[in-house]
Parts: C-alpha cells; sequence; structure tokens
C-alpha cells in the first residue's frame, strides 16, 4: 500500500504561515447528526445493544461529543465506548454481553494510520477479529453518505478561511475519511481555500501537522483551529499554536477568530497570555469522566 501521507511530507510553503483547520463539529455543526444518526445507531446495531440502547446511545455521546475524548478517531472512540459501557450497573443488570475490544485493541498499539483502508487490508490478511468492527465502520460510513446533507458552514467560516488563505498555507486536518470531507467541503465551495484535504488515511493529526508544516514554518506561525482536545494535542505536540472553537458557543468562538484572533496571529501578537486564556475556557467546556461514574 502506497503512503498516503507522502503528500504531506512533500507539502512545500508558499507563504510565511500556515493554518491547520478541523472539520466536522469545528467547520461544520456536524458532529451531532454523525454521531446521533449515525455512529450510534450502527454501534448499536452491530453490537447487539439493542437491549440497553439507551444506555449505549448516551455512552457513545459522551465518548465522542461530551467529553474530553470528543472528535478522537472512531476505532479509539469505539474501544471506549465498549469499555465505558461494559462498567455500567444497568447494562450488568440486565446480563448484556459488550464485545470485547482486545482484536481492536492490538490493532491500534501497531497501525498510525486509523482508517477503513488498512482495517479493510488487515481484514483481507485474515484478522478475523476485526470482522465485526469492520462492518460497523462500513455501516456508519454508509450512513453518513446517506444521512449527512446539506450541513452548511457555521457562520463567518468562510470570512475566515478567505482571510486565511490570503496570508497562510491552509489545510483541513481532520480523522474523518477523506472522500466525506472532499465531499462536504466541495458541496459548500470551501474546498478552494485549502491546500490539501488530510482525512483519517494520512495519519493522527498530530502526524498532519508534523509532516506538513513542523520545521517548515516558525512555531508561532502555526495555528491549529479545532473543537476537540485531540486538536489541542496535535498542535502542541508539535510546538503551535491553538485556537478552539468551543463546543456549544461555536458562533461566538468563529466570531471571536474572524473579528480579533487571526488578527493577532498574523501580527504575533496571539501567543502567551491571550492563548492561554482561549484554551482555559475551552478546557472547561468538556470533563473527563462521565456523571454516571
Amino acid at each position: 500500500m502506497s503512503d498516503p501521507a507522502q503528500v504531506l511530507r512533500d507539502f512545500k510553503p508558499s507563504k510565511e504561515f500556515f493554518v491547520g483547520i478541523d472539520s466536522d463539529g469545528c467547520i461544520f455543526d456536524s458532529m451531532e447528526i454523525k454521531h446521533q444518526e449515525c455512529f450510534a445507531p450502527m454501534f448499536i446495531k452491530h453490537f447487539q445493544l439493542q437491549a440497553v440502547s439507551k444506555y449505549a446511545r448516551e455512552t457513545w455521546a459522551f465518548v465522542n461529543l461530551y467529553s474530553k475524548t470528543r472528535g478522537a478517531n472512531r476505532f479509539p472512540a469505539l474501544v471506549r465506548a465498549l469499555n465505558l459501557l461494559r462498567e455500567r450497573p444497568q447494562v450488568n443488570a440486565r446480563q448484556v454481553k459488550v464485545a470485547a475490544t482486545d482484536p481492536v485493541d492490538e490493532w491500534i498499539s501497531r497501525e498510525t494510520k486509523l482508517g477503513n483502508a488498512t482495517l479493510d487490508a488487515e481484514v483481507a490478511r485474515g484478522n478475523k477479529g476485526l470482522e465485526q468492527t469492520k462492518r460497523w465502520s462500513d455501516a456508519v460510513n454508509a450512513a453518513v453518505k446517506d444521512i449527512v446533507h446539506g450541513v452548511p458552514p457555521f457562520p463567518l467560516v468562510r470570512e475566515c478561511l478567505e482571510h486565511i488563505s490570503q496570508q497562510a498555507d491552509s489545510m483541513c486536518i481532520s480523522q474523518t475519511p477523506a472522500d466525506a470531507l472532499k465531499r462536504e467541503w466541495g458541496e459548500n465551495n470551501i474546498d478552494q481555500f485549502v491546500k490539501i484535504i488530510a482525512g483519517q488515511e494520512m495519519g493522527t493529526k498530530t502526524e498532519h501537522i508534523k509532516f506538513a508544516a513542523k520545521d517548515k514554518y516558525a512555531p508561532t506561525k502555526i495555528l491549529m483551529i479545532g473543537d476537540a482536545p485531540g486538536d489541542f494535542n496535535a498542535a502542541k505536540k508539535n510546538g503551535a499554536l491553538f485556537f478552539p472553537i468551543n463546543p456549544g458557543k461555536e458562533e461566538a468562538s468563529w466570531e471571536r477568530l474572524h473579528k480579533e484572533a487571526l488578527d493577532r496571529f498574523f501580527k504575533g501578537t496571539y501567543a502567551g497570555d491571550y492563548e492561554a486564556q482561549l484554551v482555559k475556557e475551552f478546557d472547561a467546556c468538556l470533563p473527563e469522566q462521565p456523571g454516571w461514574l
């Protein structure tokens, strides 16, 4: 299998600044519809959780929408959801057997590009322990393609992207499959503002920034825009700056980016106290542990 991330390694700067931008929940208000209408129903169906569907939905939503693992790659998120669900007393009281995560854990421990292509290849090589996960992931992709349409970018996204593209090289940096990203960005005519659309096939968000930007731009001239702790971690592991799109306050976040934060970034006054205050607000938005523990 050729390396999809090579395009990031080969990328050469054309401007002084670099901006990476997440997609789901950041550019688009698509996290709720994708997880509530696509991921969670397929989680219940393919892992035989019908008898505890209420708790399965609640657990899936906590892991992927309302906690510090918001925005995580779907496969580690699946593991966390199954493990949390297994601990719930209501599930045990109903004697529902929650699937073991060992096969997925083993695969995650050695595979950096956690996506459908690598999963398909692993199953094709005879890893039967991942067949259930593949059926679920394929069903999720089909549901997303069928259901998620007509979700526009948040207000002021286009204006921000236009501003960014004038002074920076920008890329979509996401853990969504590339096909879905290209469809969503294309149907809203905002793909013109980014150099590359990087999905899960090109590696983790940390790797995206590392390959495309680290050591190619000054650290204070690299900015990651995202709505999840994984976006923050990807930025900081590469020594870059971070701007949060706060969950539940997305419109206000884009307004702040448009009115003040981008100008600060391009003028060199973003790092330090200003960024620290934004990160503090962001950190308070998402809990670590669920309320039922």
